[in-house]
């Protein structure tokens, strides 16, 4: 599912809803960071992932595992990312 989300920020639609989304990594690409935000709302989703050597392990940050889950399988991104310059 976190090959939906392309590394920087860009724009994704979910739930009839638009949402800035930025995906960063860290550790070498072992550890992936995703946070969106409703544009013009006040939703938040916001989770880690860990690359481990036993598999992907979510760390949702303050929010059901279930709601980044669906977050992450529903989002279509509808503008191109950018990355900072």
């Amino acid at each position: 599912m976190l090959a939906r989300v392309p590394a920087g920020w860009s724009v994704a639609a979910y739930d009839g809803r638009r949402y800035g989304v930025t995906r960063s990594s860290a550790a070498g690409g072992r550890s992936i960071g995703v946070y969106a935000e409703e544009l013009g709302g006040t939703d938040v989703v916001s989770t880690n992932v860990y690359l481990t050597s036993s598999g992907p392990q979510l760390r949702p940050c303050e929010m059901p595992a279930e709601k980044v889950l669906a977050f992450l399988a529903g989002l279509e991104v509808v503008d191109p990312p950018s990355t900072p310059a």
